[in-house]
C-alpha cells in the first residue's frame, strides 16, 4: 500500500502544476482578483506507521504550490527518509527544496514547530503531540498548522448488507498493518437481528486464516511485529483491560512467542459502551464488537467519541447509506468497504482527530495563502 499510494499521489499533484488559479470578482468601484501564493518554508512531521505514503501526502502538494519543505521523520522509521532524499536528488529537485531532519519529537520536532521562519507544520500522529505543536505555533509566529490525529473508527453492519463482504472488510480494517493505522475500524457495531450470526462467522473467519508470525521480509510471513516494546506492552495492557471489562473474548488475546513484539489478532464481543477498549485508541489488532437495534441508536453510539477520522457502513440500501453517512461525525465515510484511499479525495478528521486535509484539491488550500488584488476603476468624467 505504501509505495503505490505514494506514486499515485505524486502523479496526481503533478497534474496540478499551472492550474492553481485565483478568482476574478466584481466590487463596487472596480474589480478584484485573488492570487494563491506559497507559504514559504514549511515543515512536515511524519509518523512511523505508513511513513513514505504520509510523507508524500504532504510533500507533493507542498512542492506543486511552490513551498520548501523540511521533513521530520519518526525516530522509529528513519531509513525511508534517507532513501527518499536520494530519490529527490536523483529526480533533479534543487538543493534546499526538500530537506530531511531526523531525531526525536521532543527535540527535532519541537525545534521545527517553534522555529520563527517556518510558516506551516503539517503533522500526522498522536493527539498529545498535536496539542504540543499547536501550543508551539501559538507562542511563536502563529504558523499555520494542519493535524491528522488518532481515530476510533466505527464500522456499522446493517442486517441488509452482504455479510461475507462485511466480514472481509471489518477484519481487514483492524488487522491491516497490525491495526497500527489511525483509520482502523476498531469499533464494529452489528444490527441485533444478525448479531449472533455475524459474531460466529467473524470468529470462524479468523480461525480459517492461520497466522504465520515472523520477519516481514519473508514472503511466507502473514503477521509482522508491532513497532516497539512500548507499543507491544500498551496493546497487551488494553487486552488485559478488555478481559476484565466483562466483554467476551472471541479469539486471540495473547502475545505470540517469547521473542519479538508479536500480538495475536484479537476480538471482543458484547463490549459495553463505556469499556476502555471501546473508547480509547489502541493502535493494535484489537476489535470491539457490540450490538445495536436502530439507525438512530448506532449513529449516537458511533458519534459518542472524541475522535472523528474514519467510518464505514455496510448496507445494500443506498438511501440508508446516504442518510447514515450524513449523520456520522467523521472526516470520511466508506460504504461497503473500509477506508478507501485515492489521491484526488481529501483525507482528514473532525473533533479530536484534527483539522486540515491531506490529498485532493482541498489540500492545496492548506499550503497557500490568498492575496486579494483590488483595482479601482476611475469613473468617466
Amino acid at each position: 500500500m505504501n509505495i503505490p499510494q505514494a506514486v499515485g499521489c505524486l502523479r496526481y499533484y503533478a497534474g496540478w502544476a499551472g492550474k492553481i488559479d485565483g478568482k476574478t470578482l466584481d466590487m463596487e468601484g472596480g474589480i478584484a482578483y485573488t492570487h494563491r501564493e506559497p507559504l514559504g518554508v514549511c515543515g512536515a512531521i511524519v509518523p512511523w506507521n505508513a511513513p513514505l505514503m504520509i510523507t508524500i501526502w504532504k510533500l507533493a502538494p507542498a512542492l506543486v504550490t511552490g513551498n520548501v519543505l523540511i521533513i521530520k521523520s519518526s525516530e522509529l522509521s528513519p531509513l525511508y527518509a534517507q532513501r527518499l532524499a536520494e530519490l529527490v536528488k536523483e529526480a533533479g529537485i534543487p538543493p534546499g527544496v526538500v530537506n530531511i531532519v531526523t531525531g526525536e519529537g521532543a527535540s527535532a520536532g519541537q525545534a521545527l514547530s517553534e522555529h520563527m521562519d517556518v510558516r506551516k507544520i503539517a503533522f500526522t500522529g498522536s493527539a498529545l503531540a498535536g496539542r504540543k505543536i499547536l501550543q508551539a505555533a501559538s507562542r511563536t509566529n502563529l504558523k499555520k498548522v494542519s493535524l491528522e490525529l488518532g481515530g476510533k473508527g466505527p464500522s456499522i453492519v446493517f442486517d441488509d448488507c452482504d455479510i461475507e463482504n462485511a466480514l472481509l472488510w471489518t477484519r481487514l480494517g483492524i488487522t491491516a498493518n497490525n491495526g497500527q493505522i489511525c483509520a482502523a475500524g476498531s469499533r464494529i457495531y452489528v444490527q441485533a437481528s444478525i448479531y449472533d450470526r455475524f459474531v460466529e462467522a467473524y470468529k470462524k473467519a479468523a480461525a480459517a486464516a492461520p497466522t504465520v508470525a515472523g520477519n516481514p521480509l519473508d514472503i511466507s510471513t502473514t503477521k509482522g511485529p508491532v513497532v516497539s516494546r512500548v507499543q507491544h506492552e500498551k496493546i497487551l495492557e488494553f487486552i488485559r483491560q478488555g478481559k476484565q471489562s466483562g466483554a467476551r473474548l472471541l479469539f486471540g488475546g495473547e502475545r505470540i512467542g517469547e521473542k519479538g513484539y508479536f500480538v495475536e489478532n484479537t476480538a471482543f464481543a458484547d463490549v459495553g459502551d463505556d469499556a476502555t477498549i471501546m473508547r480509547e485508541e489502541i493502535f493494535g489488532p484489537v476489535a470491539s464488537i457490540a450490538k445495536f437495534t436502530t439507525e438512530e441508536e448506532v449513529i449516537f453510539k458511533a458519534n459518542d467519541s472524541h475522535h472523528g477520522l474514519s467510518a464505514a457502513i455496510f448496507t445494500n440500501d443506498v438511501n440508508r447509506a446516504h442518510r447514515v453517512s450524513k449523520g456520522l461525525e467523521s472526516g470520511q465515510v466508506t460504504v461497503n468497504a473500509w477506508a478507501m484511499l485515492s489521491p484526488n479525495v481529501p483525507f482528514g478528521g473532525v473533533k479530536e482527530s484534527g483539522f486540515g486535509r491531506d490529498m485532493g484539491e482541498e489540500a492545496l488550500e492548506g499550503w497557500t495563502t490568498v492575496k486579494a488584488i483590488k483595482y479601482h476603476i476611475l469613473p468617466r468624467l
